[in-house]
C-alpha cells in the first residue's frame, strides 16, 4: 500500500501560487487542471532503479471527481475514489486501514486546497517546450532555494495545463523520480463503467472527510507529541482523525513529507535512513515516561531533512500516544 501511496503523489502535484511571470501563470493553471480534467492514460513511475506502471482514468463529472487507479506491474489492485468515497482492493496485501494513511495524490484535497508563495522557496522559470504522449508540452523549472528540499521540472500539457511528466532532481542535477504518461487520451467521453471494481478481493471502503482532518490555521494537528524544527515553508497539512495525532503530513505546496508517531511494537523496525529515488523513510527510537515510541519521516525530502526533522519530535503526553485507541 505505501507503494500505491508514493506512485499516486506523483500524478498530482498540489496547486501553487508564485511570483508573476510566465511561470507563474502556468503554474496557476495547474490545480484546477488537475482536478477538472478528464483523461485516461498509463503512466510509469522510476524510483531509484525500481521503475512501475500504473493505468488511470479520471473524469469530473456533474460537480464531482470520479477516479479509477489500476497496478499494472508488481502486484494486482485498484483504487476507485468517486467523490470523497474511496474504495481500495487490493488482494495480495490483506486488510488496509486507509484511516492511518494520508491520502496522497489524487485525493490529497487538503493538500490541493494549499496556496504558498513561490518565490520564497523555489526559483520558477520557462524553460522549455516538449511532447509528451502525443501533446504539446511546456517545461517549468522549479529550482529550490536551500538544500532542505529537492528541485523539480514539470511538464504542463499546453491546452488544459494538465502535468503529463515531472522530474526530482538533486542539488547535483540527477534525476531521482522520474513521472510520465506514455499514453495519454483527455477527452470528456468516459463512460461510467471505466469506474467500476473489476478486482476481486477484500475491499475497504473510506469517506476522505471521516478520515482525515484538515487544518484550520493556528490549530496544531499534532496529539501527545511536538515537532521542534522543520524546513521554512512547510505547514501541516492533513492527519487522521481516528489516530490520535500520531500521523501529521506536512506540505510546501509542491513537496510533502509525513511524520509518524507510536509506541513501538514488538517487532522493532531498522533504525536510520533509507531512500528510494527521492523517498526518504528515516526512523528512530524515543524514551518519553518509559515508554519507547518509533518516530519515522517518510517524504520526498533529502535524507538530512528527515533526519533533522525525526530528531526533533518530542513527545509531550506519552498516555495520549499510547492509549488503546490510537
Amino acid at each position: 500500500m505505501l507503494a500505491v501511496v508514493a506512485l499516486l503523489f506523483v500524478v498530482s502535484k498540489p496547486a501553487v501560487a508564485a511570483d508573476e511571470g510566465p511561470a507563474a501563470e502556468w503554474l496557476e493553471r495547474l490545480g484546477p487542471a488537475l482536478n477538472m480534467t478528464s483523461y485516461r492514460g498509463v503512466f510509469v513511475y522510476a524510483r531509484g532503479d525500481s521503475v512501475h506502471s500504473m493505468r488511470i482514468a479520471h473524469r469530473f463529472h456533474q460537480g464531482m471527481i470520479e477516479e479509477r487507479l489500476v497496478l499494472q506491474d508488481g502486484g494486482t489492485g485498484e483504487i476507485v475514489r468517486k467523490g470523497m468515497n474511496v474504495i481500495c482492493v487490493l488482494p495480495e496485501q490483506g486488510r488496509i486501514k486507509l484511516d492511518q494513511i494520508i491520502p496522497s495524490g489524487p485525493f490529497a484535497d487538503a493538500f490541493s486546497d494549499k496556496l504558498v508563495s513561490l518565490g520564497r522557496l523555489y526559483d520558477s522559470e520557462l524553460v522549455g517546450e516538449d511532447r509528451v504522449a502525443g501533446y504539446e508540452a511546456v517545461i517549468i523549472a522549479l529550482t529550490a532555494r536551500d538544500v532542505y528540499r529537492y528541485s523539480h521540472r514539470l511538464w504542463l500539457e499546453k491546452s488544459t495545463g494538465l502535468l503529463v511528466k515531472s522530474t526530482v532532481g538533486d542539488p547535483g542535477g540527477k534525476v531521482l523520480e522520474h513521472f510520465q504518461f506514455t499514453s495519454l487520451e483527455i477527452t470528456d467521453d468516459i463512460p461510467d463503467s471505466e469506474f467500476e471494481i473489476r478486482t476481486e478481493g477484500r475491499e475497504v471502503a473510506r469517506r476522505l472527510d471521516d478520515s482525515v482532518e484538515q487544518q484550520v490555521p493556528g490549530t496544531p494537528l499534532t496529539e501527545g507529541w511536538k515537532l521542534g524544527w522543520h524546513p521554512q515553508g512547510f505547514e501541516p497539512a492533513a492527519a487522521p482523525r481516528s489516530g490520535k495525532g500520531q500521523a501529521v503530513a506536512f506540505s510546501d505546496g509542491v513537496a510533502a513529507f509525513s511524520v509518524f508517531v507510536e509506541p513501538e511494537r514488538k517487532v522493532r523496525m531498522p533504525v536510520g535512513a533509507s531512500r528510494i529515488g527521492a523517498t526518504t523513510v528515516y526512523t528512530r527510537e524515543l524514551d518519553a515516561g518509559g515508554v519507547r515510541f518509533m518516530v519515522t519521516v517518510v517524504g520526498e525530502v533529502p535524507p538530512k531533512t528527515a533526519r533533522q526533522v525525526a530528531e526533533s519530535v518530542r513527545v509531550s503526553d506519552a498516555l495520549a500516544l499510547n492509549s488503546d485507541d490510537s
